[in-house]
């Protein structure tokens, strides 16, 4: 088995793994707290083809993220290294041990972030969005939130996306040469930040029965924070930073949901 294949493989399963961690989520009881579904009978689906289908399409996109991430990041710079490093049979700990620190105070630093941000942003929600957010949040597993959250997240947002918004700036503007500026990394980090803020809107707007001003500049603000950092942690360290950092983010956020 060439590296390359064995790099695809190993970030696929750590992306599909977390795909899988999804299953864990009591989809039936989720469905039944939204606004929309209270008075009404449940949906004719069966339950097990609407888990078939909440892993088929994240897998899909799982699987895009890991080869533009592959054929991409290489050509701008972006890595994986301790990963690349397995794939390459390599020392893993050496390629990981620099991304370490950085991705934990990174992360703490951007739940505490985000911890702010609710904190400042209630006074503008409702009380029932604010309730079932609440039970929302205490329905998502730790595992999930660390191994979907920390891991399948970062491999779509930051591995594929970011990294091929770097590569088409780079291409459009410099027409590929020489290696991109930082000018298209800072831009490309903002932009998939935001992206991974908006993605965070529609389940907002399904707790909330619709969006409001408030609740659309919070949620997007809130993990946009997260984001930049989680993406210049990537552009820096290594994917394995914003890895880290994603998952120390939830550890705050846990903490801080059990102190509430």
């Amino acid at each position: 088995m060439s590296p390359r294949l064995r790099l695809f493989l190993l970030l696929w399963i750590a992306g599909f793994t977390g795909v899988l961690s999804f299953l864990l989520v009591d989809i039936s009881a989720l469905i039944k707290m939204l606004p929309e579904a209270e008075g009404m009978s449940q949906p004719d689906i069966p339950m097990s083809v609407i888990r078939l289908l909440a892993v088929i399409q994240p897998g899909v996109l799982v699987t895009l993220a890991v080869l533009a991430g592959m054929w991409l990041a290489p050509k701008a710079g972006l890595h994986a290294p301790a990963t690349e490093a397995l794939a390459e049979r390599r020392p893993f700990f050496p390629a990981l041990r620099p991304q370490i620190i950085p991705g934990i105070f990174g992360g703490i630093l951007a739940g505490m972030a985000i911890t702010t941000c609710w904190l400042l942003a209630t006074p503008f929600l409702s009380d029932e969005f604010i309730a079932r957010a609440d039970a929302f949040n205490k329905m998502m597993p730790p595992i999930t939130r660390f191994l979907y959250g920390g891991v399948t997240e970062e491999i779509l947002l930051r591995w594929g996306m970011m990294t091929l918004i770097v590569c088409a700036l780079w291409k459009a503007f410099d027409r590929g040469k020489g290696s991109p500026s930082s000018v298209w990394f800072v831009v490309s980090i903002v932009a998939s930040a935001i992206l991974f803020g908006a993605g965070h809107l529609p389940i907002a707007s399904a707790l909330s029965g619709g969006l409001t001003a408030a609740l659309t500049i919070y949620v997007i603000t809130a993990n946009s924070i997260f984001g930049i950092a989680a993406g210049f942690l990537y552009w820096k360290r290594g994917l394995e930073s914003a890895v880290i950092a994603h998952m120390f983010a939830h550890v705050v956020l846990l903490a801080a949901i059990a102190l509430s």
